[in-house]
């Protein structure tokens, strides 16, 4: 196996994926169904200061073969491969990320997702965005709610012919980001992830941030601060107070391999020690 070269066999038995692998739209969502809920997002090797390189046989090392998990970029480019590997026809897109902010607020092009031109129909997949990442596939088609194995989502129309994905959280809709469609390239995503791994404001650089959407629900933790949702109920929040504890979670519920580093071990003691 040619260590740059996606090993798709592997992939599909890591995410436990054992259907069709022909280009259809159930083909689609039983694919990023088994990815959210086997690879999680975390931010531990820019945190950790461990590069972050985006090239196929690096990603399919990591994830794969590591057990790690990732973020955007890691994620979406992982997929984009997988998806073509099967015969889809897919493109990257990029999007600004608004969550917590205003929906017009102009945050720059941190966030990658995928475009994929299926059956006539494009649609919308992404795999990367930590404690809300779809689940499921989006027809891009504005001002309609459409319901994923999670949460409902829809896409507004936006200025510029962009669109605002939202997400439906209790009885109100969230706003998640900003996108357009204009193609990018890999080159464009290795500008903005550097930023994101270097820059002393990247918010991948100010503390620990993992997430997997379980079976009926979501599990995210936030430094020393976890929380487990359940589709229709109450989330379930509490301090992790040892490095032990972290490590547990991280590894059961989040599904992460740790990596053997003395690093890291300071890291989890250090995030221990945070208040509640």
């Amino acid at each position: 196996m040619d260590d740059h070269r996606l090993d798709l066999d592997a992939y599909l038995q890591h995410i436990g994926y054992d259907g069709p692998r022909t280009p259809t739209l159930a083909t689609l969502r039983g694919l990023v169904g088994c990815h959210a809920q086997t690879l999680p997002f975390e931010n531990l090797s820019p945190l950790l200061g461990q590069p972050v390189e985006l090239d196929v046989g690096a990603l399919q090392r990591k994830l794969v073969e590591g057990g790690r998990g990732g973020y955007c970029y890691e994620h979406n480019l992982l997929f984009a491969e997988v998806l073509r590997a099967i015969g889809f026809e897919v493109g990257g897109l990029a999007a600004r990320v608004v969550w917590g902010r205003g929906d017009d607020t102009i945050t720059p092009r941190s966030h990658m997702l995928l475009r994929v031109e299926l059956e006539g129909r494009s649609r919308i997949v992404d795999v990367g965005f930590g404690g809300l990442t779809l689940t499921g596939v989006l027809d891009l088609q504005a001002e309609v709610e459409q319901d994923t194995p999670h949460e409902r989502f829809r896409l507004l129309p936006a200025e510029h012919g962009s669109y605002l994905m939202q997400a439906q959280l209790g009885s109100e809709w969230k706003s998640l980001y900003r996108f357009d469609l204009q193609p990018q390239e890999r080159i464009d995503y290795e500008v903005s992830s550097w930023y994101l791994c270097h820059h002393p404001d990247s918010h991948f650089l100010q503390g620990l941030m993992a997430a997997r959407a379980a079976p009926g629900g979501r599990v995210a933790l936030r430094n020393n601060q976890l929380s487990v949702h359940r589709l229709g109920g109450d989330a379930q929040r509490r301090t992790l107070g040892t490095a032990a504890e972290l490590r547990a979670v991280l590894e059961t519920d989040l599904l992460i391999a740790l990596p053997d580093l003395p690093e890291l071990d300071a890291l989890l003691e250090r995030l221990a020690a945070l208040p509640a």
